[in-house]
């Protein structure tokens, strides 16, 4: 677990997605030396994969000890994650969304 946030200030979910995704999709040919982003991007399929296990787990047992603040960290941690696993397979965030939105019709 790293070291939570100190101060977290409600946001607008949308458009912190919308600008993370596109953060992520910037670093694709980043130095991964100087970007963990770039170096997920290009460490290969299996390890983009384990960190979104990983982090999905994390949540998972944050939730089981009603540590909210945990919850939080964990949940942004695996979001990132998720964003990270769909660039590298070429899902772009309007294709999420408009998946989102027809399951909630």
């Amino acid at each position: 677990m790293g070291e939570r946030t100190a101060n977290v200030q409600p946001g607008n979910i949308g458009e912190t997605i919308c600008g993370l995704a596109e953060v992520i999709g910037s670093r694709r040919d980043a130095d991964p030396e100087k970007s963990y982003t770039a170096l997920l991007l290009q460490s290969g399929e299996d390890k983009v994969l384990k960190k979104v296990v990983e982090e999905a787990v994390e949540v998972a047992l944050a939730c089981k000890d009603r540590d909210h603040d945990h919850i939080r960290y964990e949940a942004a941690d695996l979001i990132y994650h998720l964003l990270v696993a769909l660039e590298y397979h070429g899902v772009g965030i309007d294709e999420l969304a408009g998946e989102l939105d027809a399951r909630r019709k």
